[in-house]
């Protein structure tokens, strides 16, 4: 969106268009526009059979509707994205969380084998 109003956007679709891999983390964490869907969708067909792209995200193929504001176009998006690519689906706890967790506990079992002060 920024590279559209800077009147910049052919330029940067170029340079997309050059990476031999695109990664597009955690899409749908944030929401985009209308505008934003039709943009982006635009950098994922111009990839289609050219260049590879990665994609991550917590959301559903389902869910993708709600991003893209347009049922027609989510369906030619994801034929892209799916044709020829591999799909992996991972139902884990976040590494994050999890290392989070592990931390605390960590914490706690150092505190518990420091010996106390004697009373005197």
């Amino acid at each position: 969106m920024e590279a559209k109003e800077a009147k910049q956007l052919e330029r940067f679709l170029k340079r997309l268009a050059r990476s031999q891999l695109l990664i597009i983390d955690e899409l749908g964490y944030l929401p985009f526009s209308q505008q934003g869907a039709q943009l982006l969708f635009q950098v994922f067909s111009d990839r289609y059979e050219q260049a590879s792209t990665l994609v991550t995200s917590n959301l559903a193929f389902a869910e993708w509707n709600t991003l893209f504001h347009d049922t027609n176009l989510t369906a030619a998006l994801l034929d892209r994205l799916t044709h020829r690519g591999d799909i992996y689906q991972f139902n884990w706890e976040s590494l994050r969380f999890q290392d989070s967790l592990n931390r605390k506990h960590e914490n706690k079992s150092k505190k518990s084998k420091t010996p106390s002060a004697k009373k005197g």
